[in-house]
């Protein structure tokens, strides 16, 4: 380290000396002198070839030992000088990463002049090379960072030999700052860079100055740093890639074009990849050598089974050694969700960790998860091992460790499962085996989808039988979604400390008045019932924070509350009418409000300033707005917004584009009726989707340029008169999906393409 550190200093002495020879010579004379300009670049180009061939010397001469710090294993970015010609997994479809390169690019220029670093965390083969490259070379990125380095693979290859890696950034920084001399153009913020690189280097520190915004960005599979960082850093975990973002960096990688008949494999090839660019770029590459039949792309997936084994190896391992039990109990609990089907994030009740998201709602936020296939064959082996009853009985449901008992109740309407007697036919089931299997149950799910008379006794008996016999008095979770019209006991209430009663698209018409009981809610589900009104003693449940109604039956509030109920509410989705109670739920996260006439038409929506609800993300409004001043009294923290039928006079553009947070905006049908619309420079800064339904008299539409900098997905549907799309807007290819639905059902869509 001292020859490094002495071969350092040289290099900034003889920099320095250039600089310096340089201004003298343009003092001494305002054409300056040709010879003596020659002379000293001459030198200055000598002495530089001595200093690199001893850097080259030094960059053979590798230490005895690499010191670990602290045993932590980091990847650093490779540098593009080492890289091969550039592969396929190296140019990825950049929409499949476009948030993590948004969220990425905010960071690195935000206006902080500390010293940052930006781990890029993530399983082998999750894209971390491939999103720093891309980060790397951003234009705005590029543009904001004056001087950018790349250490090599050789350097990185341990984080303790910062000897190597301080050698590579020399080297970087010697060919920019050649370049930068060449024609003897010196700046005062050259002159003070080297000043600062003198200084850094003599303390002999990797870590960039911690006070002119430098920043770092590092790839590690650990999702730990060292204390050093932490303080300093703001990590960036990279997920698996979703459905859709699979899907396109699948068809970027795949060199050949899909025949239609083909098409039919798109949901096997993602569900396959798992999310996993790194098997999807593969499986891409592998498909481009084949014939494009059924016959050969099905062998293929099925050796990917093989592939994924072993690039899933790493992870799985670590599985049980790095995670916490909390977070191994939640991915053992997704393994009782049907494995064949997408899993709402709402049922997710504590349940959160290395899944895929299959699906994002418009605003960015996750609809649906599902377990990795290799994740899920893995998992399913150790739940299969820790549910053996003995005696040759099965069960899917999850047990108490070191008993028979059951912890998490599941129904699949399996035949084999000893549970299922129990459920659909053992209503002679002595009160003794009940207790043995059910007595400290935690949740019970049941996925019973059939649309038959048996189910709505079957379920509604056992719950019955089980309450009576003194089991379920510890359940938090039950789970009913998509039961048919399952008669609840009215036992029910006393399951008091129940959390969560989910009857979500259940088609029941009554709640048991014993529901008021239940003073633990904190989710009550009735969306898609023919509940219409809800029992008074719903007022008495002051734990609950999320309660969605039903909306095709227009919910009634029978009586109405009063100033002071439910003010724990997070979540408040289909209600009909609003009061001035719903303007005293200050915790209130989503808000999801119609008025509907006799007519079924949009009818009077009075509805105060919202200004105050700072925690307000979601709001659904649907009706004629008594008070369209509203529009510009909405809270900042606005993420989601829906109008439909408000008949705004107004533009609402105007007021709406100063939201800083606002991700998704549609406006439906009738929400606006003028003839104009503008968008300002740097309105709408975080909007990614706006959808324009049925604004029939819309005829103007303007876009000033740096408007609607982070839309990437625009849609127009059924207006008598379509607008001409700003040329603002069509200039942002590949980035914004544009699609185009005119009344008379004729389609354009644009993805990059017309």
């Amino acid at each position: 380290m001292e020859k490094l550190s002495d071969v350092s200093l040289s290099a900034v002495v003889v920099i320095e000396d250039f600089i310096n020879n340089n201004q003298q010579l343009r003092k001494k004379s305002w054409m300056g002198s040709p010879f003596g300009k020659s002379k000293s670049q001459h030198d200055f180009g000598m002495k530089m070839d001595q200093i690199y061939a001893k850097i080259q010397e030094l960059s053979f001469s590798k230490p005895e030992k690499a010191t670990q710090v602290q045993g932590q294993s980091r990847e650093f970015i490779k540098s593009e000088k080492h890289i091969p010609p550039q592969q396929t997994t190296q140019n990825p479809h950049l929409a499949s990463f476009d948030d993590d390169v948004h969220a990425m690019t905010t960071r690195l220029l935000a206006a902080d002049e500390s010293f940052r670093v930006i781990p890029i965390m993530g399983m082998e083969g999750i894209g971390k090379t491939t999103l720093a490259k891309l980060i790397f070379h951003n234009k705005a990125v590029v543009d904001h960072f004056p001087f950018r380095a790349w250490p090599s693979t050789t350097a990185c290859s341990t984080i303790g030999d910062s000897r190597q890696i301080l050698l590579d950034i020399i080297k970087q920084l010697m060919n920019y700052k050649m370049r930068v001399t060449r024609d003897a153009v010196v700046s005062s913020e050259q002159k003070e860079m080297m000043q600062k690189l003198k200084a850094f280097l003599i303390n002999n520190r990797v870590l960039a100055d911690t006070s002119n915004g430098s920043r770092m960005i590092c790839i590690t599979r650990k999702m730990s740093l060292p204390p050093n960082l932490k303080t300093r850093s703001d990590p960036h975990p990279l997920r698996l890639r979703a459905d859709e973002e699979s899907w396109a960096l699948f068809t970027h990688a795949l060199k050949v074009r899909i025949p239609s008949e083909l098409q039919e494999l798109k949901e096997r090839i993602v569900r396959r990849c798992g999310g996993l660019p790194l098997l999807i770029v593969k499986l891409a590459e592998a498909l481009s050598q084949k014939d494009a039949t059924i016959e050969e792309w099905s062998r293929a997936l099925q050796q990917l089974c093989h592939d994924q084994e072993k690039v899933w190896s790493n992870t799985l391992c670590r599985i049980y050694k790095d995670l916490s039990l909390h977070m191994r109990r939640c991915l053992f609990s997704l393994t009782l969700f049907p494995h064949d089907s997408d899993t709402p994030t709402r049922r997710l009740i504590t349940l959160w960790g290395m899944v895929q998201l299959s699906k994002k709602k418009l605003n960015g936020n996750v609809k649906t998860v599902r377990l990795p296939d290799a994740l899920t064959q893995y998992w399913l082996s150790k739940a299969h091992q820790a549910r053996a009853l003995g005696d040759h009985n099965y069960t899917r449901s999850e047990l108490f460790p070191g008993n028979h008992m059951i912890r998490r109740l599941v129904d699949h309407l399996d035949r084999d499962d000893i549970t299922f007697d129990h459920i659909h036919g053992g209503y002679n089931t002595s009160s003794t085996s009940l207790t043995h299997y059910y007595q400290d149950v935690l949740s019970f799910r049941s996925f019973d989808t059939r649309r038959k008379i048996e189910s709505e006794e079957e379920i509604g008996n056992f719950l019955g039988r089980c309450i009576s016999s003194n089991c379920f008095l510890f359940l938090w979770v039950l789970d009913l979604e998509n039961v048919f019209k399952p008669k609840l006991p009215e036992a029910l209430g006393e399951l008091t400390r129940l959390r969560y009663l989910g009857l979500r698209s259940t088609f029941l018409e009554k709640l048991p008045s014993s529901i008021s009981k239940l003073r633990n809610l904190q989710t009550l589900d009735i969306k898609h019932t023919n509940i219409s009104i809800l029992p008074n003693s719903i007022w008495k449940l002051q734990q609950l924070r999320h309660l969605y109604f039903s909306e095709g039956y227009r919910s009634k509030l029978k009586p109405q509350p009063s100033i002071g109920s439910l003010t724990t509410l997070q979540t408040l989705c289909g209600l009909f009418a609003v009061t001035d109670w719903v303007l005293n739920l200050n915790h209130l996260r989503s808000l999801r409000v119609k008025s509907i006439d006799d007519n079924n038409q949009p009818g009077d929506l009075e509805l105060k300033p919202l200004t105050g609800h700072l925690n307000l993300s979601c709001i659904f409004l649907f009706g004629r707005l008594r008070n369209p001043s509203i529009v510009s009294q909405f809270p900042p923290s606005l993420i989601d917004l829906t109008l439909s039928g408000s008949e705004l006079t107004e533009d609402p553009m105007q007021s709406l584009n100063k939201l800083p947070n606002l991700r998704s905006l549609k406006l439906f049908a009738k929400s606006y009726l003028g003839k104009s619309m503008h968008c300002s420079l740097g309105g709408f800064p975080q909007l990614r989707v706006l959808k324009l339904w049925k604004l029939d008299q819309l005829e103007d539409w303007k876009v000033e340029k740096g408007a609607l900098q982070a839309l990437r997905d625009l849609e127009i549907r059924y207006s008598e008169r379509t607008p001409i799309l700003p040329e603002e807007l069509l200039d942002r290819s590949p980035f914004l999906k544009i699609d185009v639905k005119l009344a008379q059902y004729s389609n354009y869509t644009r993805g990059g393409e017309f």
